[in-house]
């Protein structure tokens, strides 16, 4: 296997496991516990690794959120605390999460042994928010937080290489969403406003970026032989399945992918008639990320 066909293999398990403590309601607890609505944890948990920026900053990191819908999570976290401790605290549910669900994998310190190679092994030029959590000290060594954590770098890795391949497919972040799975829910659940361009015509373009994505990324794959490359591919399909197994017995109603508290909602946020009328489909506005 080669390190692009192995980025490309792992990118749907290390979306959603690297993203799964997020959606945890326990980790909407602990959002509420610190006076958060959980889009202000969401942004300031996420960007609060870059440190002590400005919303603006954090909004070019995150770059396929709406820089309007970042700096409202942004600023309202910041009248809690500083940005950087709610990062801790969204590092710290990370780890439990991992402690909770992924203690009982059978390949655990497997998984945990190549993804850290991978890691550790990786560039980080242009992937600030990458370079940023990879930073960051991990307050637990227990293996499941470990796996968890890594989990965590591994799709801040992916993402970062999205955005430098969706510029280099000359698709805005918000072409890239609409033109990508989610469509145009998935610009409303990350604050961006209609009107929406046509997707059909950007079709071409963002599936450049999908495969460059895989060659970005999977430059620091080569970290693996080929035989390791499959093997770690294969543990995390199998870390996502007990993931989804372990989802389901919590909540057997509830969907795997669910992200509850996380969608950016305008009208609360900002009320009817706060933004002006955007640009026209024909202005070159984007639609959409993956």
């Amino acid at each position: 296997m080669t390190p692009e066909q192995a980025a490309a293999a792992a990118k749907s398990a290390v979306l959603e496991l690297g993203s799964a403590f997020g959606h945890d309601p326990r980790t909407m607890r602990k959002a509420r516990q610190l006076g958060l609505t959980g889009w202000a944890f969401y942004v300031a948990g996420r960007a609060g690794a870059l440190g002590d920026v400005g919303p603006d900053t954090a909004a070019a990191a995150m770059a396929f959120v709406a820089p309007e819908a970042v700096r409202d999570g942004w600023e309202a976290a910041r009248k809690v605390a500083p940005p950087v401790e709610i990062a801790r605290h969204n590092l710290a549910e990370c780890c439990r999460w991992g402690r909770e669900t992924l203690e009982s994998f059978y390949g655990l310190s497997r998984l945990v042994e190549l993804a850290e190679r991978v890691v550790v092994e990786a560039d980080a030029a242009g992937m600030p928010l990458f370079a940023a959590w990879r930073a960051m000290p991990v307050p637990e060594r227990a293996p499941g937080a470990r796996a968890a954590v890594l989990l965590h770098l591994l799709r801040e890795h992916r993402g970062g290489a999205h955005i430098q391949a969706v510029r280099a497919s000359a698709l805005s972040p918000l072409e890239a969403i609409v033109a990508g799975p989610d469509g145009e829910s998935g610009a409303t659940t990350f604050g961006w406003q209609p009107p929406y361009p046509s997707f059909a015509p950007l079709l071409r373009r963002r599936a450049w970026a999908e495969a460059l994505t895989d060659r970005i990324a999977g430059q620091a794959y080569r970290a693996l032989e080929p035989d390791e490359r499959r093997e770690l591919v294969d543990l995390l399909e199998a870390a996502r399945e007990l993931q989804k197994d372990q989802h389901r017995e919590r909540q057997p109603n509830a969907s795997a992918s669910a992200r509850p508290g996380r969608a950016y909602d305008w009208t609360a946020n900002r009320g009817p008639g706060f933004r002006k009328a955007g640009p026209s489909t024909d202005s070159g506005a984007a639609r959409g990320a993956s």
